[in-house]
């Protein structure tokens, strides 16, 4: 399997392109950059922070992880240089932003595709996105419903912090509708990590989870997802988010403030290069090139 992903690190994990711990306000000097956020990102961005190192040494990045919204709320508060996110910033985010006087500037840097995963055990092997939509909202609650057998379907999600909840919440239980206000089931186990949701799906036969597409590992089944019972069903893969066939894709996103200036944005130049976006695609996320 494409996937080999770092096992996901800890949301307090700092990696340093360079020797010298950054302060905690942004460019501390002008060769500090410190980036926070998203631990959908936060191995991608901590393998070009390490790559960066090489292409320039006086260049020191700090990397952590806390999820979409720890590092918008950073950047609004004007204490990083760049917040990682998995989804867009909210309107209310922006405004707030900008009454700190933060004009947040929206990159995207790579893509990504969100896996449902099941227990290697379970016979289903692929669901429309209604079916995942009423398994999540507690509609339908047995896997016989969907052809499986007569098991009690145990939910698995990521915290309401991380923006692959908030994407797999509007997209995928809402499909994308405004006027739906579909919520999770309230029996819905709610994980911090990727780690916990490969562990819980791994060890559970009921349970159905949801990640990005590089943490899936080969331990875990990976359910084929329709637009309607009719199909075609696809997996995700670089290949069908590439062609726009797997239904559950996004744009991950870097914010900082204003235009970069300096060693920032020759940082952020660097990022939309062949060179690292190589990194993207062997970390099995998907390129913008």
């Amino acid at each position: 399997m494409l996937f080999r992903r770092l096992p996901i690190l800890l949301a307090g994990l700092v990696f340093l392109a360079g020797c010298t711990l950054a302060s905690d306000s942004p460019s501390a000097t002008k060769n500090t950059i410190t980036n926070r956020g998203s631990d959908t990102l936060v191995n991608l961005a901590l393998a070009w922070a390490e790559a960066y190192a090489k292409v320039n040494p006086e260049v020191r990045i700090s990397v952590t992880g806390g999820g979409s919204g720890t590092g918008i709320t950073a950047l609004i508060n004007g204490t990083v240089d760049i917040a990682n996110a998995s989804r867009a910033m909210k309107p209310e985010e922006l405004e707030q932003a900008r009454a700190n006087g933060i004009d947040p500037r929206e990159i995207v840097v790579a893509r990504d595709a969100i896996a449902v995963i099941v227990n290697p055990s379970n016979p289903v092997d692929r669901l429309t996105l209604q079916q995942v939509s009423d398994i999540y909202t507690g509609r339908i609650a047995n896997w016989r419903e969907v052809g499986g057998e007569d098991r009690p379907i145990v939910r698995v999600s990521r915290e309401v912090n991380s923006g692959t909840h908030v994407y797999f919440l509007e997209f995928v239980l809402r499909l994308g509708s405004k006027e739906d206000k579909s919520i999770f089931a309230a029996d819905t186990l709610l994980l911090s990590s990727s780690e916990g949701i490969t562990a819980e799906v791994s060890q559970n036969p009921n349970a159905i989870g949801y990640d990005g597409l590089g943490y899936v590992v080969d331990s875990l089944k990976v359910i084929a997802i329709g637009e309607d019972a009719d199909g075609p069903f696809f997996p995700p893969s670089v290949e069908t988010v590439n062609r726009h066939e797997y239904p559950i894709s996004r744009d991950l996103y870097m914010y900082v403030d204003g235009d970069p200036q300096g060693s920032l944005k020759d940082y952020l130049d660097w990022i939309l290069q062949p060179e690292a976006q190589a990194i993207v695609a062997s970390l099995g996320f998907i390129p913008i090139l």
